[in-house]
């Protein structure tokens, strides 16, 4: 009975559509879409696209362009403050490489396991380094800034001739970090072109290359000839004491190391400059040693 009914009701809204339909020849629809000339706005829809499609394309230029701007002008930069010590200490190297004697075949002395541990041991924990071992007496030791890193250079005569043990030569290094954290080869070396063109932009102008071979002179003078001033090392001995003082037996062997070395440069005319650019490891043993009691 209702599928019956369903059906009957389903026929007649069919046959008065078909009714209207028949009376009319359109659909409502059809009417609708008549009022609206598609062909009339067709061109203007067209236009309103394209100039939507140009406004972004010229938002994207814009973007690029200044994009290319700020390429163009960070091509000019001079290298900032810790990217110039970097580059400046590795060209120092490069240009000294025959003096230096630094690129020899050489065993592996485990001296960066070493160091790492001994640094660990005084509470520095991922500090960035290198050590270049030099086949060569002329330059015992030296610590150059890095772009945050230090490298150490280190004569191979000298600590064979003495003898030294993985952690005297890490103590020796431990001491060159101390010094590089004071900043006492920064503040010796650094120029006052170079402070004031570090980081800075020379677009529109020839850079000056100066500024460099200043720098050069300069680590030359201080690596080889200057060295630091007793205060400097004052300073240094100082802060080796403080840090050694937590752990006995690296500061008996710190202790112990000065005294070594003094008696060893005092016989040995072959360093005799040592006490020039590191003065003095006689005076370091006296500012170790306890103030006397006076009773």
């Amino acid at each position: 009975m209702i599928n019956t009914f369903k059906a009957k009701l389903a026929l007649s809204s069919l046959l008065i559509s078909a009714s209207l339909f028949a009376q009319t020849g359109k659909l409502q629809e059809e009417k609708e879409l008549e009022v609206v000339d598609f062909k009339s706005i067709k061109k203007v829809l067209q236009q309103d696209g394209l100039m939507e499609s140009s406004k972004r394309k010229a938002k994207q230029v814009e973007i690029l362009k200044k994009e290319q701007g700020k390429i163009e002008t960070g091509r000019f930069y001079y290298p900032n403050e810790s990217e110039l010590w970097g580059f400046v200490s590795e060209y120092w190297l490069v240009k000294n490489a025959q003096i230096l004697n630094w690129d020899f075949e050489k065993p592996d002395y485990g001296l960066e396991k070493s160091f790492r541990s001994t640094m660990e041991n005084m509470g520095f924990y991922q500090k960035k380094f290198k050590i270049l071992l030099l086949n060569t007496p002329s330059i015992v030791k030296a610590s150059l800034p890095g772009d945050n890193e230090m490298i150490f250079l280190l004569s191979v005569p000298f600590i064979r001739s003495l003898d030294l043990s993985k952690l005297e030569i890490s103590l020796l290094l431990f001491e060159e970090f101390v010094r590089l954290e004071l900043g006492y080869f920064k503040k010796n070396v650094a120029t006052e072109k170079m402070m004031k063109l570090a980081g800075t932009n020379f677009q529109g102008q020839k850079p000056d290359i100066s500024m460099v071979e200043e720098l050069l002179k300069k680590y030359g003078q201080q690596i080889q000839q200057k060295g630091y001033t007793f205060q400097q090392q004052f300073e240094v001995t100082k802060k080796m004491d403080a840090y050694l003082k937590s752990n006995p037996a690296l500061w008996n062997a710190y202790f112990m190391l000065q005294g070594k070395i003094d008696k060893f440069i005092k016989v040995n005319v072959q360093y005799k400059d040592y006490v020039k650019l590191y003065p003095s490891p006689e005076m370091q043993g006296k500012w170790l040693s306890p103030a006397e009691k006076v009773l």
